[in-house]
């Protein structure tokens, strides 16, 4: 893939990256260290324009979830919060990876909140409706994996 910026704006917000470029990553897995149950009907959470972020070993994320159509630079609002991850190992989470808790598949990355960083960030799920920790069911120490989803043509 090759782009040209010639201002050296950042990429994303340019509209230099339309698509993930990403071919191949490892898998992120944690464990929640915290679960949260609570829904914000006008959260008014402002996602960074930047499509993946790199999470170094033992950075404690925030999960959240909304069924609305969120994307990089998008405001959300309806919100449903989930929990905590501990990662067992750095990586790099991207929009469309793939989020499922104890095996159960939660949503695909929407993307990023960095409202609360340095403390940490959020990642936005999409998801088909609006669900949070408690009534997901979820327990401490779960296995969170979050997955690069198949590339079309293989």
């Amino acid at each position: 893939m090759l782009v040209n910026n010639v201002a050296g704006e950042e990429p994303y917000k340019a509209g230099l990256i339309k698509k993930s470029p990403f071919k191949a990553k490892k898998e992120l897995r944690g464990r929640l260290v915290a679960i949260l149950d609570i829904v914000i009907e006008q959260r008014g959470m402002r996602l960074i324009e930047p499509m993946s972020r790199a999470l170094p070993k033992g950075t404690i994320c925030e999960i959240a979830m909304t069924d609305e159509d969120a994307g990089p630079g998008k405001i959300v609002n309806h919100v449903g919060y989930v929990g905590f991850v501990e990662l067992e190992e750095g990586g790099v989470a991207v929009v469309g990876d793939l989020v499922s808790i104890g095996g159960k598949p939660i949503g695909t990355i929407a993307g990023f909140d960095e409202t609360h960083a340095p403390n940490h960030i959020t990642l936005l799920l999409r998801a088909g409706e609006v669900s949070t920790g408690g009534q997901l069911g979820l327990e401490i120490g779960d296995e969170v994996r979050i997955t690069m989803p198949p590339r079309e043509g293989g």
